[in-house]
């Protein structure tokens, strides 16, 4: 498995080519070798690519607009391959499909981009959030189990082939969830992991650099080592201070563990 960094960690310093340019070499420096765009100012393709190379950089994911996914699938197709990126992600579900009513909508409606998207030698990833831990009886999945978890319905609703899980320990958690059991659930649908931790101050969660805070991560870390996952990617959505000190940490935590 190999380490990146999240660039939406880092958003605020990535809206332009110059900002982004400064940002990859300060990922770099840290130890970084594979990265995630998410979040990004409108920077051509071939600019990032060029200058994540020449920072000895992969682009290994992306999280892309969901309009673009299902209307402009072939050309978002032929932007990561000049990225250089197998993994297309979507960031999360939009809030029309998280009901009992529209769920199916999900499944129907992004079916065809996720077959392109395979077809093309890629694969279509969903980051999951909390949300997707909650369960109903959804309309018109009439072979779907009574009260099943959102993310239990996208599973049934596509192949390994057509949807992989951009699995993020901290959502996992912050849904009441046994990350580690997730894990073995999913074991062969996440090459691609977000990190990230959880402390607490009085009643309230907050994230943190990896092994900072209070998940199971020697148990998380064993367990992904039983699984496809190739990328371990390091997010912090909200940092407490700088978002780079953040990755700093997270990553000099991973590498005494073995992971960098």
């Amino acid at each position: 498995m190999k380490t990146g960094a999240q660039l939406y960690t880092v958003r605020a310093y990535t809206q332009t080519e110059a900002d982004f340019a400064l940002t990859i070499g300060k990922i770099a420096e840290i130890g970084y070798k594979t990265v995630q765009i998410s979040a990004i100012g409108h920077i051509r393709p071939e600019t990032v690519r060029e200058i994540c190379d020449q920072k000895g950089v992969e682009i290994v994911l992306t999280h892309s607009d969901v309009n673009r996914i299902l209307n402009d699938t072939d050309n978002l197709i032929q932007e990561h391959d000049i990225l250089g990126c197998k993994y297309i992600g979507l960031g999360c579900m939009p809030e029309k499909y998280r009901s009992k009513e529209w769920l199916h909508r999900f499944m129907s409606d992004f079916r065809e981009p996720a077959k392109k998207i395979a077809a093309a030698g890629k694969l279509l990833m969903y980051h999951n959030h909390n949300l997707e831990f909650e369960a109903f009886q959804a309309e018109q999945l009439p072979n779907a189990a009574p009260h099943r978890r959102i993310l239990e319905y996208l599973l049934e609703g596509f192949g390994p082939d057509e949807l992989g899980i951009t699995l993020d320990t901290y959502w996992v958690a912050a849904a009441g969830a046994d990350v580690c059991h997730w894990i073995r659930q999913l074991k062969d649908r996440i090459p691609c992991v977000h990190l990230k931790d959880m402390q607490v101050k009085g009643k309230t969660s907050f994230m943190a650099p990896v092994m900072e805070g209070n998940l199971n991560f020697s148990g998380i870390l064993n367990a992904l080592e039983e699984t496809n996952c190739e990328y371990l990617l390091v997010e912090q959505d909200i940092c407490q201070g700088s978002p780079f000190d953040c990755l700093e940490t997270s990553y000099r935590n991973l590498m005494a563990a073995g992971y960098c």
